[in-house]
C-alpha cells in the first residue's frame, strides 16, 4: 500500500523546493489564511466604498434638487416688471 503524504512543491528562481508533512500543512494553512484575509478586506474596502457613495448621493440629490426650487422660486424670469 502506497502511502500519500501531503506535499507542496514551490518554483523560485529556477530552484525547485518540495516541501513534505507538517511544514506543507503549515504552509498551505498560512495561504489559505492570507487569502481569506485578503478577501475580507477587499470586501470591506468595496462595502465602505458602496456606503459613502450611497450616502453621498443622499445628500447631494435632495440637495441639488432643494436648490434648484429655491432658484426657480428666487428667479426674476417669470415676474413680468411690476
Amino acid at each position: 500500500m502506497d502511502e500519500q503524504r501531503p506535499m507542496l512543491v514551490v518554483e523560485r528562481n529556477g530552484r525547485t523546493t518540495v516541501v513534505t508533512g507538517w511544514r506543507a500543512w503549515l504552509l498551505a494553512a498560512g495561504a489559505m489564511l492570507s487569502g481569506l484575509l485578503t478577501l475580507v478586506f477587499l470586501a470591506f474596502l468595496f462595502f465602505g466604498v458602496a456606503v459613502a457613495v450611497g450616502a453621498l448621493l443622499l445628500i447631494a440629490i435632495p440637495a441639488a434638487i432643494i436648490v434648484a426650487v429655491v432658484t426657480a422660486l428666487f428667479s426674476k424670469r417669470g415676474q413680468s416688471g411690476l
